[in-house]
């Protein structure tokens, strides 16, 4: 019998601990997938800090590094620079990265640092418990936002993609979500490019993954895939930031 789907070899056996409806184990999925097709399942490092993909090393096959909350781009960083033919790539959510990992995420976009970063954004602290996150969108219910955000007082959610598309050192930036079938598609799509883009040498790249979070946004898993695409596509747009691919290294 002809083998129409399998499982890709660069994930794990092991039971993902996401709750029920999270997305994740798309994206994680999808960053496998990618890999293999490339070819780099031997050569890839990924770097988890905490968060909700804090366990992600029993998930994917290839070599783990846990990094401290926030740090994944200054791991990441020191990883490609011991092993310049890996593949170093960091899965970080909104938290971790737009929040306490601000800086190293923006400095080593801006020096261009030859690693690729998937960023999941859900709108939300996922692991500690639904408070506010940096990208929380204005009037969203939150833990610490029980009146939705305000951002007369909390300001406004971190356009992460648009930021760092300013900076030279970007080669590659898309924003895509895993809400329906085609934009699954599209996702697997820019994550592949992303790693062709550290592969060939081109600089950082970022590839922001809008997910969901059902049990801190209080909804049932098809409401949340909804409530995505009518709050967060509307103020996070689809599409390429940056792509400076086609260029020669180093040259922008």
């Amino acid at each position: 019998m002809a083998v129409v789907y399998e499982k890709s070899k660069l994930l794990t056996d092991t039971p993902l601990h996401y709750c029920p409806g999270c997305t994740h184990g798309i994206i994680h999925k999808l960053v496998a997938e990618s890999l293999e097709e490339l070819e780099a399942g031997g050569k890839a490092v990924g770097v988890a800090p905490v968060g909700c993909s804090v366990l992600a090393y029993n998930y994917f096959s290839c070599d783990m590094v846990e990094a401290p909350h926030g740090r994944a781009p200054a791991i990441a960083t020191g990883l490609k620079r011991a092993l310049p033919d890996g593949v170093i790539f960091t899965y970080q959510g909104d938290g971790d990265l737009a929040a306490i990992g601000t800086a190293e995420t923006v400095h080593a976009a801006t020096r261009g640092e030859n690693i690729t970063v998937i960023f999941v954004n859900n709108a939300i602290y996922g692991m500690t418990g639904g408070q506010m996150a940096p990208t929380t969108l204005p009037g969203q219910v939150t833990q610490t936002t029980p009146y939705g955000r305000d951002v007369t007082k909390a300001g406004f959610p971190v356009r992460v993609c648009e930021m760092l598309s300013t900076l030279s050192g970007v080669a590659y930036a898309e924003r895509v979500s895993v809400d329906t079938v085609p934009n699954i598609r599209k996702a697997k799509a820019a994550i592949k490019k992303a790693f062709e883009t550290q592969m060939a040498g081109k600089g950082f790249s970022i590839v922001e993954v809008l997910s969901t979070c059902p049990t801190n946004w209080g909804l049932t898993p098809v409401e949340a895939l909804q409530w995505l695409r009518d709050n967060m596509i509307p103020y996070y747009p689809l599409g390429v930031y940056q792509d400076r691919t086609a260029n020669k290294k180093g040259v922008f």
